[in-house]
């Protein structure tokens, strides 16, 4: 079955040149012009992958909180926000949000078309991981990757799909030093190094909340980062 792809997208020409392209990808593609109307859709089915604009019509953040409300219905949805804002501060405010990726609308075609079969690789390696039933355990961190589920203390970690497979990339080999590329090879992501660091910052920020002297992902300057057992 094809997969689906939802187009949140004010601009009409901009759209549907979206959609024609994704469709010829083999995607099957839903398109909404505002937040509301998107948003209603999503109540009733979740697609298998969103593509958001920041600004919808009269709502000048519209995508921010279209993109906290799809978190708060599926902590795996992959989620990208396609927009024209390049401010960094923007970036960061999406990412935050729980997006695995953040483009603007220069990125040309086939780069998007990458970054979106990208993350549908993820979820399928996710899926076929039925047979694996063990669990990985990296001193009070646990990481179920049948359920794609990880704990802390005992304590749920609300892990995007991106951050999931960083997590289990950094955690797989404790002590080694994961630089960018690899991070972006092992968990099957195409983004830059602006996006890896916001992604870094946001899982810190879940451990602490869990436990405030958390420190077991260390930034190992120049080189990447590193998982230090507790």
């Amino acid at each position: 079955m094809a997969k689906q792809i939802a187009i949140v997208e004010d601009e009409a020409a901009l759209r549907e040149n979206y959609r024609q392209h994704l469709a010829r990808q083999g995607y099957q593609i839903e398109t909404y012009v505002d937040r509301p109307t998107a948003a209603a859709a999503f109540k009733s089915v979740l697609p298998d992958l969103a593509i958001l604009d920041i600004g919808l019509g009269d709502e000048a953040e519209g995508g921010f909180e279209l993109c906290r409300e799809l978190r708060n219905q599926s902590a795996t949805l992959p989620i990208i926000f396609l927009t024209a804002r390049d401010d960094d501060i923007d970036a960061i405010s999406g990412l935050r949000l729980g997006a695995d990726d953040y483009l603007t609308k220069d990125i040309s075609l086939q780069n998007l078309s990458a970054r979106i079969a990208a993350l549908f690789r993820r979820m399928d390696a996710m899926q076929n991981k039925g047979a694996e039933t063990d669990i990985m355990r990296r001193g009070p961190l646990s990481i179920d990757i049948n359920q794609m589920r990880a704990s802390y203390h005992e304590e749920p970690l609300d892990l995007t799909l991106t951050e999931f497979w960083i997590l289990h990339s950094l955690a797989r080999y404790p002590g080694h030093v994961k630089n960018r590329d690899q991070l972006m090879s092992e968990a099957n992501i195409v983004v830059d190094d602006s996006t890896i660091t916001s992604h870094i910052k946001r899982m810190r920020k879940k451990f602490e909340s869990i436990d405030n002297g958390f420190n077991a992902i260390e930034t190992v300057y120049g080189m990447g980062y590193r998982w230090n057992n507790p």
